[in-house]
């Protein structure tokens, strides 16, 4: 393959050009998905309760908004207004009401104080395509317009504006942001000033390869579309880096450039096999969450990942050698400096390390067990609380003491009796304000004939009833959780088939699921990428010791967070610990490879520890240093809390690799040198003397 790329270098460049425009139609005709609560499976109740709504009554998304100081006539208008917005199914205020022929004072008393307080009133308004839906998005721009300053929009699908436009204004920069950190590590750390432009280069085309090739997934999340860029350029750039090491070290044998680029693909290709496909598998752990984020951005990084190789052996040996001229009279020296005092130093205190090693791991095991309680799962809470839905939001909660609506589809046929016995029952529970279903707007004042079809069509269908439960519970805590329970109870006493839905409950279903995932995505990616490093290294010893190094790291990262008390999105630790795992394990790798050799070539323990060391830290730092530049910008950059903390853990993630795998993995390596030898293959003509 070496050979073919040599030869065929311009075709290559030239190919890789010319794919770049199918790359950028493909891009751009991807559809991103902004809502989190998309990705609970077809299965659940919740959500083919969200289907039956839309089948039922044409209504997806919903959202309340607040009026100020508007007279009745006033409020009635406005709502007549949103009402004539393209994909606005109903609008229900008390202008609505009152258009439709039923004064307000004929309401009852709780159902008249949730929709009006002193001067402020709500209007419900239901679309007829779901939260995330383009038209929803346009739909709340134009009720924006329409609103002005006379009213605050809330709920979902505002949120779900917000953050869209805030992605959208924030994700070139996000490139721009990793793409100039990562060239300025590189051009220290590195023996030459071009080489690293022609590394990004080469890794830009094969991003957009990645974002291309998303249109035939259908759409993506906005985390997969923010993140994975900034990703395949962290986790690839050692496969760029390898190459090139290999090509001045061939070249400086052979001085023919043909030669000595054909020989390092050869060997960059037999060496990255073993790192690519342990970050593949941490990636490829992702997808059997059930909650099928993990599937979307798991596919997605995977392919970047053995596109960054296909890359690193095609694309960018054909820019180097086009180029091979201008390289060397840009060669100049990196500021690392020699490690050979340090890798001595480690290797003469390795006990100190092991009683270290021992000493952290199980505070920063407990700390890592409870990050848990610190995570949360409203997603709102994922950006600024001065954006425009977060301000309405707080209206809501802080005037009205709204904070969820819970949303009932029971059966059409289900008796008068039963239905306001349900309703009465409903009432009651703890942290419900107010039910609003036609039993309760009829109340004992209203006889059910005489209600206008208008109103009647709102809460009813062919086969469902529609009951809106407002709440005072915040999404995401106990006391939500046991009210759904409790709902949930009473409404299955009268309809066994009843389904209730709306964001808390989902958000529910998304909890108990993202608890079981995070177990899940741990235990397969961890055999996984044990099996992997047992190819590898062929050893049965190591990848306990490779894996139990990177854990450890793991451990401290997300330990922090607990004893720290940060706040994290559910989704992160998840994501992180397969991530981290996936992309610093090529470090245990790379040094255990050496060690190995080392020992085969007829070193001690100890002078296999420091040579390794030594020749593999300059790689280590170089390859965690680009991690840390291309996500800590990011982290402090973006606004939207779930990039922000997933990309701030992977820049602290890779710093602590870089400190733990060569101090703790040599430690453990000497310690284990015995076992090691008899359980891999190929050491067991070791002599017993070469174990001191």
């Amino acid at each position: 393959m070496g050979k073919f790329v040599v030869k065929y270098r311009k075709f290559i460049l030239a190919l890789a050009v010319i794919l770049i425009i199918p790359a950028l139609i493909g891009m751009f005709n991807t559809r991103v998905n902004y809502d989190m609560l998309n990705y609970l499976p077809d299965s659940m109740e919740t959500v083919i309760g969200q289907e039956k709504l839309m089948d039922e009554f044409g209504k997806g998304a919903f959202s309340m908004i607040i009026t100020e100081g508007l007279t009745n006539s006033k409020e009635a208008n406005l709502e007549t207004a949103i009402k004539n917005v393209n994909h606005v199914d109903t609008v229900l205020g008390l202008g609505t009401i009152e258009n439709a022929g039923l004064p307000a004072e004929f309401l009852p008393d709780n159902i008249y104080n949730t929709f009006h307080k002193d001067d402020e009133s709500l209007v419900a308004v239901f679309f007829d395509t779901s939260s995330s839906a383009e038209e929803t998005i346009a739909a709340i721009k134009d009720i924006r317009t329409i609103v002005d300053d006379k009213a605050y929009v809330s709920g979902m699908s505002a949120f779900t504006t917000d953050l869209r436009e805030l992605s959208g204004n924030e994700e070139l920069f996000y490139i721009i942001i990793a793409v100039t950190l990562a060239l300025i590590v590189m051009l220290l750390l590195l023996d030459n000033w071009l080489a690293p432009v022609l590394f990004l280069v080469s890794i830009g085309v094969m991003i957009l390869y990645n974002l291309g090739t998303n249109l035939f997934l259908g759409e993506i999340s906005y985390i997969t579309k923010a993140l994975s860029a900034i990703l395949q350029l962290a986790v690839t750039m050692d496969y760029s880096i390898f190459l090139w090491h290999s090509y001045r070290e061939h070249l400086a044998t052979t001085n023919n450039p043909d030669h000595a680029m054909a020989n390092a693909i050869k060997a960059t290709l037999s060496s990255v096999f073993g790192s690519s496909a342990t970050t593949v598998a941490g990636f490829i752990a992702l997808c059997f969450m059930t909650f099928t984020l993990g599937l979307d951005l798991g596919i997605v990084m995977a392919k970047g990942v053995i596109l960054g190789v296909l890359g690193s052996v095609t694309v960018l040996p054909a820019l180097i050698l086009t180029f091979d001229k201008t390289l060397r009279h840009l060669d100049h020296k990196s500021i690392l400096p020699d490690f050979t005092k340090l890798s001595n130093k480690i290797v003469k205190f390795f006990p100190v390390f092991l009683i270290l090693f021992v000493a952290i791991i199980p505070p920063f095991l407990y700390g890592y067990q409870k990050t848990n309680e610190n995570v949360y799962y409203t997603i709102s809470d994922s950006l600024p609380s001065d954006m425009p839905f977060a301000i309405a939001n707080q209206k809501l909660s802080e005037n009205f003491g709204l904070q969820n609506v819970h949303m009932i589809l029971s059966d059409a046929n289900l008796d008068t009796n039963s239905a306001i016995q349900m309703t009465n029952e409903l009432k009651n529970i703890a942290g419900v304000k107010s039910v609003l279903n036609l039993e309760s707007v009829i109340g004992d004042q209203i006889p059910a004939e005489i209600l206008p079809s208008e109103l009647t069509d709102i809460l009813k269908s062919e086969n469902y009833k529609l009951t809106l439960v407002i709440s005072e519970y915040q999404t995401a805590t106990p006391e939500i959780a046991e009210q759904i329970q409790s709902i949930n109870q009473t409404i299955k006493t009268y309809d066994e088939d009843a389904l209730l839905v709306g964001e808390s409950s989902l958000t529910q279903d998304m909890i108990n699921l993202t608890s079981v995932d995070f177990q899940v995505v741990n235990t397969i990616s961890i055999i996984a990428i044990f099996i992997i490093i047992a190819i590898v290294t062929r050893s049965i010893s190591l990848p306990f010791i490779l894996i139990a190094v990177i854990e450890s790291a793991i451990f401290i990262n997300l330990g922090l967070c607990y004893f720290t008390g940060t706040e994290l999105s559910f989704i992160t630790p998840i994501c992180i610990s397969t991530i981290q795992l996936g992309a610093t394990v090529d470090y245990a790798i790379l040094m255990t490879t050496r060690y190995n050799r080392e020992r085969l070539a007829g070193r001690n323990k100890r002078e296999a520890a420091k040579i390794s060391i030594k020749t593999s830290l300059p790689s280590i730092i170089v390859s965690g240093a680009v991690l840390f530049a291309a996500t800590i910008g990011v982290a402090v950059y973006s606004q939207a809390d779930m990039i922000s903390s997933m990309c701030m853990l992977m820049a602290r993630g890779a710093i602590i690799s870089i400190f733990v795998v060569p101090t703790f993995l040599p430690s453990l390596l000497i310690l284990a040198d015995p076992l090691i030898i008899r359980t891999t293959l190929g050491m067991k003509k070791l002599t017993k003397g070469s174990t001191k």
